[in-house]
Protein backbone atom coordinates (compact mmCIF):
# COMPACT_ATOMS: atom_id res chain seq x y z
CA UNK A 1 0.00 0.00 0.00
CA UNK A 2 2.86 2.35 0.89
CA UNK A 3 4.49 1.66 -2.48
CA UNK A 4 1.32 2.60 -4.37
CA UNK A 5 0.94 5.78 -2.30
CA UNK A 6 4.49 6.83 -3.16
CA UNK A 7 3.90 6.07 -6.84
CA UNK A 8 0.76 8.22 -6.79
CA UNK A 9 2.70 11.08 -5.17
CA UNK A 10 5.43 10.73 -7.81
CA UNK A 11 2.83 10.70 -10.60
CA UNK A 12 1.16 13.80 -9.17
CA UNK A 13 4.39 15.80 -8.75
CA UNK A 14 5.67 14.78 -12.20
CA UNK A 15 2.39 15.78 -13.85
CA UNK A 16 2.47 19.11 -12.02
CA UNK A 17 5.40 20.14 -14.24
CA UNK A 18 3.78 19.70 -17.64
CA UNK A 19 2.19 23.16 -17.92
CA UNK A 20 3.98 25.94 -15.93
CA UNK A 21 6.50 26.55 -18.74
CA UNK A 22 3.52 27.22 -21.04
CA UNK A 23 0.86 28.78 -18.82
CA UNK A 24 3.11 31.23 -16.98
CA UNK A 25 3.61 33.10 -20.27
CA UNK A 26 0.09 34.31 -21.10
CA UNK A 27 -0.55 36.63 -18.09
CA UNK A 28 2.82 38.34 -18.68
CA UNK A 29 2.68 38.36 -22.46
CA UNK A 30 2.02 42.07 -22.86
CA UNK A 31 4.95 42.98 -20.59
CA UNK A 32 7.21 40.52 -22.41
CA UNK A 33 6.17 41.90 -25.80
CA UNK A 34 6.79 45.48 -24.71
CA UNK A 35 10.16 44.62 -23.17
CA UNK A 36 11.44 42.54 -26.09
CA UNK A 37 9.58 44.29 -28.94
CA UNK A 38 7.67 41.23 -30.18
CA UNK A 39 4.63 41.35 -32.44
CA UNK A 40 1.65 39.04 -31.81
CA UNK A 41 2.76 36.40 -34.31
CA UNK A 42 6.21 35.98 -32.71
CA UNK A 43 4.72 36.11 -29.20
CA UNK A 44 2.38 33.24 -30.09
CA UNK A 45 5.48 31.05 -30.61
CA UNK A 46 6.14 31.11 -26.86
CA UNK A 47 3.09 28.87 -26.49
CA UNK A 48 3.23 27.16 -29.87
CA UNK A 49 6.87 26.01 -29.69
CA UNK A 50 6.39 23.80 -26.58
CA UNK A 51 3.14 22.46 -28.04
CA UNK A 52 4.87 21.81 -31.38
CA UNK A 53 7.69 20.02 -29.54
CA UNK A 54 5.05 17.90 -27.85
CA UNK A 55 4.03 16.83 -31.33
CA UNK A 56 7.42 16.38 -32.95
CA UNK A 57 9.20 14.59 -30.10
CA UNK A 58 6.43 12.33 -28.80
CA UNK A 59 7.46 9.45 -31.15
CA UNK A 60 11.02 9.66 -29.79
CA UNK A 61 9.62 9.08 -26.29
CA UNK A 62 8.48 5.59 -27.33
CA UNK A 63 11.92 4.72 -28.72
CA UNK A 64 13.69 6.05 -25.63
CA UNK A 65 11.39 4.13 -23.29
CA UNK A 66 11.87 0.97 -25.33
CA UNK A 67 15.62 1.28 -24.85
CA UNK A 68 15.95 2.61 -21.29
CA UNK A 69 12.54 2.01 -19.71
CA UNK A 70 9.54 4.26 -19.09
CA UNK A 71 10.54 5.19 -15.52
CA UNK A 72 14.12 6.25 -16.34
CA UNK A 73 13.13 8.33 -19.35
CA UNK A 74 10.43 10.10 -17.34
CA UNK A 75 13.03 11.07 -14.73
CA UNK A 76 15.29 12.58 -17.40
CA UNK A 77 12.39 14.42 -19.02
CA UNK A 78 11.62 16.18 -15.73
CA UNK A 79 15.27 17.27 -15.54
CA UNK A 80 15.10 18.72 -19.07
CA UNK A 81 11.94 20.67 -18.13
CA UNK A 82 13.83 22.09 -15.15
CA UNK A 83 16.77 23.18 -17.33
CA UNK A 84 14.53 24.90 -19.86
CA UNK A 85 12.68 26.71 -17.08
CA UNK A 86 15.65 27.81 -14.97
CA UNK A 87 17.32 29.38 -18.03
CA UNK A 88 14.50 31.93 -18.11
CA UNK A 89 16.13 33.72 -15.17
CA UNK A 90 18.87 34.76 -17.62
CA UNK A 91 16.71 35.56 -20.66
CA UNK A 92 16.99 39.07 -22.16
CA UNK A 93 16.20 38.55 -25.84
CA UNK A 94 13.43 37.11 -27.96
CA UNK A 95 15.70 34.39 -29.33
CA UNK A 96 16.89 33.17 -25.92
CA UNK A 97 13.32 33.10 -24.59
CA UNK A 98 12.23 31.02 -27.60
CA UNK A 99 15.14 28.63 -26.91
CA UNK A 100 13.92 28.08 -23.34
CA UNK A 101 10.46 27.33 -24.74
CA UNK A 102 12.04 24.72 -27.02
CA UNK A 103 14.07 23.01 -24.26
CA UNK A 104 11.15 22.84 -21.85
CA UNK A 105 8.94 21.69 -24.72
CA UNK A 106 11.22 18.72 -25.44
CA UNK A 107 10.99 17.60 -21.81
CA UNK A 108 7.22 17.98 -21.78
CA UNK A 109 7.01 16.14 -25.13
CA UNK A 110 8.78 13.08 -23.76
CA UNK A 111 6.88 12.99 -20.45
CA UNK A 112 3.43 13.47 -22.01
CA UNK A 113 2.92 10.11 -23.76
CA UNK A 114 4.95 8.11 -21.21
CA UNK A 115 2.89 9.06 -18.15
CA UNK A 116 -0.20 7.22 -19.53
CA UNK A 117 2.05 4.22 -20.14
CA UNK A 118 3.32 4.53 -16.55
CA UNK A 119 -0.31 4.53 -15.38
CA UNK A 120 -1.17 1.51 -17.51
CA UNK A 121 1.78 -0.41 -16.03
CA UNK A 122 1.53 0.46 -12.34
CA UNK A 123 -2.24 1.00 -11.95
CA UNK A 124 -3.90 -1.36 -14.49
CA UNK A 125 -7.09 -1.70 -12.43
CA UNK A 126 -7.46 2.01 -11.68
CA UNK A 127 -6.74 3.69 -15.00
CA UNK A 128 -9.59 6.29 -15.00
CA UNK A 129 -8.80 7.31 -11.41
CA UNK A 130 -5.09 7.67 -12.12
CA UNK A 131 -5.81 9.62 -15.30
CA UNK A 132 -7.78 11.93 -12.99
CA UNK A 133 -4.73 12.28 -10.70
CA UNK A 134 -2.60 13.05 -13.76
CA UNK A 135 -5.07 15.58 -15.13
CA UNK A 136 -5.73 17.30 -11.80
CA UNK A 137 -2.00 17.72 -11.19
CA UNK A 138 -1.42 18.98 -14.73
CA UNK A 139 -4.31 21.43 -14.37
CA UNK A 140 -3.16 22.55 -10.93
CA UNK A 141 0.28 23.30 -12.37
CA UNK A 142 -1.38 25.35 -15.09
CA UNK A 143 -3.60 27.15 -12.55
CA UNK A 144 -0.76 28.01 -10.18
CA UNK A 145 1.55 29.24 -12.92
CA UNK A 146 -1.09 31.41 -14.58
CA UNK A 147 -2.71 32.57 -11.34
CA UNK A 148 0.50 33.66 -9.60
CA UNK A 149 2.40 34.95 -12.64
CA UNK A 150 1.58 38.62 -12.15
CA UNK A 151 2.10 38.49 -8.37
CA UNK A 152 5.48 36.85 -8.86
CA UNK A 153 6.43 39.48 -11.43
CA UNK A 154 5.48 42.24 -9.00
CA UNK A 155 7.30 40.52 -6.14
CA UNK A 156 10.51 39.90 -8.07
CA UNK A 157 10.11 43.06 -10.18
CA UNK A 158 11.08 40.86 -13.12
CA UNK A 159 9.12 38.78 -15.62
CA UNK A 160 12.21 36.61 -16.08
CA UNK A 161 12.14 35.55 -12.43
CA UNK A 162 8.38 35.04 -12.55
CA UNK A 163 8.94 32.54 -15.38
CA UNK A 164 12.11 30.90 -14.04
CA UNK A 165 10.96 30.24 -10.48
CA UNK A 166 8.90 27.25 -11.63
CA UNK A 167 12.15 25.31 -12.08
CA UNK A 168 12.04 24.69 -8.32
CA UNK A 169 9.07 22.35 -8.77
CA UNK A 170 10.75 20.57 -11.69
CA UNK A 171 13.99 19.85 -9.86
CA UNK A 172 12.02 18.86 -6.75
CA UNK A 173 10.10 16.41 -8.92
CA UNK A 174 13.36 14.90 -10.20
CA UNK A 175 14.44 14.19 -6.61
CA UNK A 176 11.08 12.68 -5.63
CA UNK A 177 10.97 10.59 -8.81
CA UNK A 178 14.36 9.12 -7.98
CA UNK A 179 13.35 8.40 -4.36
CA UNK A 180 9.81 7.10 -4.93
CA UNK A 181 10.04 5.43 -8.35
CA UNK A 182 13.56 4.61 -9.53
CA UNK A 183 14.88 3.44 -6.14
CA UNK A 184 11.77 1.40 -5.36
CA UNK A 185 11.00 -0.10 -8.77
CA UNK A 186 13.14 -3.17 -9.59
CA UNK A 187 15.46 -2.69 -12.56
CA UNK A 188 13.90 -5.62 -14.40
CA UNK A 189 10.49 -3.91 -14.17
CA UNK A 190 11.90 -0.59 -15.41
CA UNK A 191 13.44 -2.33 -18.40
CA UNK A 192 10.58 -4.74 -19.06
CA UNK A 193 9.65 -2.72 -22.16
CA UNK A 194 13.20 -2.83 -23.53
CA UNK A 195 13.29 -4.49 -26.90
CA UNK A 196 9.54 -4.20 -27.30
CA UNK A 197 8.40 -4.19 -30.89
CA UNK A 198 5.49 -1.84 -30.19
CA UNK A 199 5.46 0.92 -32.79
CA UNK A 200 3.25 3.85 -33.57
CA UNK A 201 0.00 2.62 -35.19
CA UNK A 202 0.26 4.73 -38.34
CA UNK A 203 -1.91 2.33 -40.40
CA UNK A 204 -4.68 1.97 -37.82
CA UNK A 205 -7.89 3.87 -38.71
CA UNK A 206 -9.02 4.01 -35.08
CA UNK A 207 -5.69 5.53 -34.03
CA UNK A 208 -6.06 8.27 -36.65
CA UNK A 209 -9.57 9.08 -35.45
CA UNK A 210 -8.30 9.41 -31.87
CA UNK A 211 -5.40 11.53 -33.14
CA UNK A 212 -7.68 13.97 -34.98
CA UNK A 213 -9.96 14.19 -31.94
CA UNK A 214 -6.95 15.02 -29.76
CA UNK A 215 -5.64 17.53 -32.29
CA UNK A 216 -8.86 19.53 -32.55
CA UNK A 217 -9.18 19.51 -28.77
CA UNK A 218 -5.59 20.78 -28.49
CA UNK A 219 -6.15 23.56 -31.06
CA UNK A 220 -8.96 24.92 -28.92
CA UNK A 221 -7.19 24.35 -25.60
CA UNK A 222 -3.94 26.11 -26.48
CA UNK A 223 -5.69 28.94 -28.30
CA UNK A 224 -7.47 29.71 -25.02
CA UNK A 225 -4.28 29.27 -23.03
CA UNK A 226 -2.31 31.68 -25.21
CA UNK A 227 -4.87 34.35 -26.06
CA UNK A 228 -7.79 34.34 -23.62
CA UNK A 229 -6.39 37.25 -21.53
CA UNK A 230 -5.80 39.33 -24.67
CA UNK A 231 -9.29 38.50 -25.97
CA UNK A 232 -10.79 39.70 -22.70
CA UNK A 233 -8.65 42.86 -22.70
CA UNK A 234 -9.82 43.51 -26.25
CA UNK A 235 -13.37 43.54 -24.88
CA UNK A 236 -12.41 46.53 -22.69
CA UNK A 237 -11.50 44.81 -19.42
CA UNK A 238 -8.37 45.43 -17.33
CA UNK A 239 -5.21 43.31 -17.34
CA UNK A 240 -5.88 41.99 -13.84
CA UNK A 241 -9.46 41.04 -14.74
CA UNK A 242 -8.25 39.30 -17.91
CA UNK A 243 -5.63 37.35 -15.91
CA UNK A 244 -8.33 36.29 -13.44
CA UNK A 245 -10.50 35.04 -16.31
CA UNK A 246 -7.61 32.83 -17.48
CA UNK A 247 -7.22 31.52 -13.94
CA UNK A 248 -10.94 30.70 -13.80
CA UNK A 249 -10.63 28.85 -17.12
CA UNK A 250 -7.83 26.74 -15.65
CA UNK A 251 -9.10 26.23 -12.09
CA UNK A 252 -12.56 25.05 -13.13
CA UNK A 253 -10.89 22.13 -14.89
CA UNK A 254 -9.78 20.66 -11.53
CA UNK A 255 -13.22 19.70 -10.12
CA UNK A 256 -14.25 18.49 -13.58
CA UNK A 257 -11.24 16.16 -13.66
CA UNK A 258 -12.09 14.84 -10.18
CA UNK A 259 -15.78 14.29 -10.89
CA UNK A 260 -15.35 12.71 -14.31
CA UNK A 261 -14.04 9.28 -13.08
CA UNK A 262 -17.06 9.02 -10.77
CA UNK A 263 -19.41 9.80 -13.65
CA UNK A 264 -17.62 7.29 -15.86
CA UNK A 265 -18.15 4.54 -13.29
CA UNK A 266 -21.91 5.12 -13.39
CA UNK A 267 -22.20 6.03 -17.09
CA UNK A 268 -19.11 4.59 -18.83
CA UNK A 269 -19.95 5.80 -22.35
CA UNK A 270 -16.99 7.83 -23.63
CA UNK A 271 -19.14 9.25 -26.44
CA UNK A 272 -21.71 10.63 -23.98
CA UNK A 273 -19.19 12.60 -21.96
CA UNK A 274 -17.20 13.75 -24.98
CA UNK A 275 -20.43 15.23 -26.36
CA UNK A 276 -21.37 16.87 -23.06
CA UNK A 277 -17.93 18.45 -22.63
CA UNK A 278 -17.79 19.65 -26.24
CA UNK A 279 -21.22 21.28 -25.90
CA UNK A 280 -20.14 23.04 -22.69
CA UNK A 281 -17.12 24.45 -24.52
CA UNK A 282 -19.34 25.50 -27.43
CA UNK A 283 -21.71 27.36 -25.09
CA UNK A 284 -18.74 29.21 -23.62
CA UNK A 285 -17.48 30.23 -27.05
CA UNK A 286 -20.92 31.50 -28.05
CA UNK A 287 -21.07 33.53 -24.82
CA UNK A 288 -17.62 34.96 -25.58
CA UNK A 289 -18.67 35.84 -29.13
CA UNK A 290 -21.79 37.60 -27.85
CA UNK A 291 -19.73 39.74 -25.41
CA UNK A 292 -21.29 38.14 -22.34
CA UNK A 293 -19.53 38.40 -18.98
CA UNK A 294 -16.12 36.79 -19.72
CA UNK A 295 -15.80 34.93 -16.41
CA UNK A 296 -19.07 33.10 -17.09
CA UNK A 297 -17.84 32.12 -20.55
CA UNK A 298 -14.55 30.97 -18.97
CA UNK A 299 -16.42 28.60 -16.63
CA UNK A 300 -18.16 26.86 -19.54
CA UNK A 301 -15.01 26.77 -21.69
CA UNK A 302 -12.89 25.49 -18.79
CA UNK A 303 -15.41 22.81 -17.81
CA UNK A 304 -15.50 21.57 -21.39
CA UNK A 305 -11.75 21.76 -21.92
CA UNK A 306 -10.93 19.91 -18.70
CA UNK A 307 -13.23 17.02 -19.49
CA UNK A 308 -12.16 16.79 -23.12
CA UNK A 309 -8.48 16.61 -22.18
CA UNK A 310 -9.02 13.79 -19.67
CA UNK A 311 -11.21 11.80 -22.06
CA UNK A 312 -8.79 12.18 -24.97
CA UNK A 313 -5.99 10.88 -22.74
CA UNK A 314 -8.15 7.93 -21.72
CA UNK A 315 -9.21 6.82 -25.22
CA UNK A 316 -5.80 5.39 -26.31
CA UNK A 317 -5.59 3.44 -23.03
CA UNK A 318 -9.03 1.95 -23.70
CA UNK A 319 -7.87 0.81 -27.13
CA UNK A 320 -4.62 -0.90 -26.03
CA UNK A 321 -3.61 -3.99 -24.05
CA UNK A 322 -0.22 -3.25 -22.43
CA UNK A 323 1.89 -0.29 -21.16
CA UNK A 324 4.21 -0.06 -24.17
CA UNK A 325 1.30 -0.22 -26.63
CA UNK A 326 -0.51 2.42 -24.57
CA UNK A 327 2.57 4.64 -24.76
CA UNK A 328 2.77 4.08 -28.54
CA UNK A 329 -0.87 5.01 -29.16
CA UNK A 330 -0.58 7.97 -26.79
CA UNK A 331 2.58 9.07 -28.60
CA UNK A 332 0.82 8.99 -31.97
CA UNK A 333 -2.26 10.87 -30.77
CA UNK A 334 -0.07 13.45 -29.06
CA UNK A 335 2.48 13.65 -31.88
CA UNK A 336 0.09 14.70 -34.64
CA UNK A 337 -2.43 16.10 -32.16
CA UNK A 338 -0.03 18.58 -30.60
CA UNK A 339 1.29 19.66 -34.02
CA UNK A 340 -2.31 20.56 -34.88
CA UNK A 341 -2.71 22.14 -31.45
CA UNK A 342 0.34 24.33 -31.98
CA UNK A 343 -1.30 25.91 -35.03
CA UNK A 344 -4.17 27.30 -32.94
CA UNK A 345 -2.27 30.10 -31.13
CA UNK A 346 -0.30 30.91 -34.29
CA UNK A 347 -3.43 31.26 -36.42
CA UNK A 348 -5.08 33.45 -33.78
CA UNK A 349 -1.96 35.63 -33.70
CA UNK A 350 -2.01 36.03 -37.49
CA UNK A 351 -5.71 36.88 -37.47
CA UNK A 352 -5.20 39.45 -34.74
CA UNK A 353 -2.29 41.08 -36.61
CA UNK A 354 -4.36 41.19 -39.81
CA UNK A 355 -7.67 42.39 -38.36
CA UNK A 356 -6.65 43.94 -35.01
CA UNK A 357 -9.59 42.00 -33.58
CA UNK A 358 -10.34 38.53 -32.20
CA UNK A 359 -13.95 38.39 -33.44
CA UNK A 360 -13.09 36.39 -36.57
CA UNK A 361 -10.83 34.10 -34.56
CA UNK A 362 -13.62 33.26 -32.09
CA UNK A 363 -15.92 32.37 -35.00
CA UNK A 364 -13.21 30.05 -36.30
CA UNK A 365 -12.90 28.38 -32.89
CA UNK A 366 -16.65 27.72 -32.92
CA UNK A 367 -16.32 25.98 -36.30
CA UNK A 368 -13.43 23.84 -34.97
CA UNK A 369 -15.55 22.89 -31.96
CA UNK A 370 -18.42 21.70 -34.17
CA UNK A 371 -16.08 19.68 -36.40
CA UNK A 372 -14.55 18.12 -33.27
CA UNK A 373 -17.97 16.83 -32.16
CA UNK A 374 -18.40 14.91 -35.43
CA UNK A 375 -14.87 13.49 -35.19
CA UNK A 376 -15.50 12.33 -31.62
CA UNK A 377 -18.63 10.48 -32.74
CA UNK A 378 -16.57 8.63 -35.36
CA UNK A 379 -13.73 7.92 -32.92
CA UNK A 380 -16.08 6.34 -30.35
CA UNK A 381 -18.08 4.17 -32.75
CA UNK A 382 -18.65 0.62 -31.54
CA UNK A 383 -18.46 -2.27 -33.97
CA UNK A 384 -21.23 -4.89 -33.99
CA UNK A 385 -18.85 -7.52 -32.69
CA UNK A 386 -18.03 -5.30 -29.70
CA UNK A 387 -21.73 -4.78 -28.97
CA UNK A 388 -22.32 -8.50 -29.04
CA UNK A 389 -19.48 -9.07 -26.62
Amino acid sequence: MKKYSLLIVALFIASLNLRPAINSIAPLLENIRDNLGMNASVASLLTSIPVLCMGLFSPAAVKFSGKWGIERVLGWSLFVIGIGTVLRFFTHSTFSLLITAFIAGVGIAVAGPLLPGFIKRHFPKHVPSMIAVYTVALTLGAALSSGFARSLQDGFNSWQSALGIWAVIAFGAVLLWWMFVLRRTPTQVQLSSTGSKASLPWKNKKAWQLTLSFGLMAMLFYSFTAWLPQIVQGMGYSKSYAANVLTIFVVVQIPVSLILPILLRHFPSRRLWLSVEALLELIGLILLASSAEPWIAAIFIGAGAGGLFSLNLLLPLDATNNPQEAASWSAMTQSIGYVLGATGPIILGWIHDATESFSTAIAGLIVINVVMIFVQFAATSIKKSQRAA
